[in-house]
């Protein structure tokens, strides 16, 4: 297993956070040697030009946090976060859609954003609160029909974060197929490696220091 560090993109994503925010957060990812800092694309370039000359990657969400805007808007996002130096992309996918069982447009919509970036990774935000278990193994399908190289629990803004049995549920659709971030209300190292163990591959958490530390936290993502 890797050193829990290496798990985390160290996130945030609150529509308060301002430039001094960001700077400290790419600080604190280079300190601890975070995999990636997760941050909203209007602050793709200030991160970028802060961690650069560091092996730590910029995460930027798309869609974020409803995922209810057009295909086109999201795909040109994405295209702005990409130009702007954003390593990989955190999509929310169309929970109305899914949920009016409008697969086709579920899928193209993950396709769209996938097709302009196919070197680049892409994580779809599930946003598993508000979805059944059929709806879970649904969304996770489409994700990999559209080629997704991650399925994520949540936004953090939901009325939930992960939990342990969608990420059971995840996994049973995901095999070696696509990878698996957890994310949402993940405080504690206790909490953090109990994912690891089931085999997420990453981790969204503002608390990523706390983790290392093996404090409990009183963080809202």
């Amino acid at each position: 297993m890797n050193s829990i560090n290496n798990y985390i993109d160290h996130t945030l994503l609150k529509a308060t956070a301002t430039k001094t925010e960001i700077i400290k957060l790419c600080q604190e990812a280079k300190e601890h040697n975070f995999f990636s800092v997760c941050v909203n694309s209007c602050y793709a370039a200030l991160a970028k030009a802060e961690l650069k000359n560091s092996n730590v990657k910029v995460c930027c969400v798309i869609g974020f946090p409803l995922g209810a805007m057009s295909t086109k808007s999201k795909v040109e996002e994405a295209k702005a976060a990409l130009n702007d130096g954003a390593d990989e992309i955190d999509m929310v996918i169309n929970i109305g859609l899914l949920k009016s069982k409008d697969f086709d447009a579920v899928w193209k919509d993950i396709e769209g954003v996938k097709r302009i970036m196919p070197n680049n990774t892409l994580k779809v935000i599930l946003e598993t609160c508000y979805l059944e278990e059929l709806e879970i193994i649904k969304a996770s399908e489409l994700a990999i029909q559209s080629g997704a190289d991650f399925i994520k629990t949540s936004t953090g803004f939901g009325s939930g974060g992960a939990t342990i049995h969608d990420v059971e549920i995840m996994k049973s659709v995901a095999k070696n197929e696509i990878k698996i971030k957890a994310s949402g209300g993940i405080k504690d190292q206790k909490t953090a490696l109990e994912y690891i163990n089931l085999g997420v591959q990453r981790l969204g958490t503002s608390s990523g220091i706390t983790i290392l530390k093996d404090e409990s936290s009183n963080s809202n993502y």
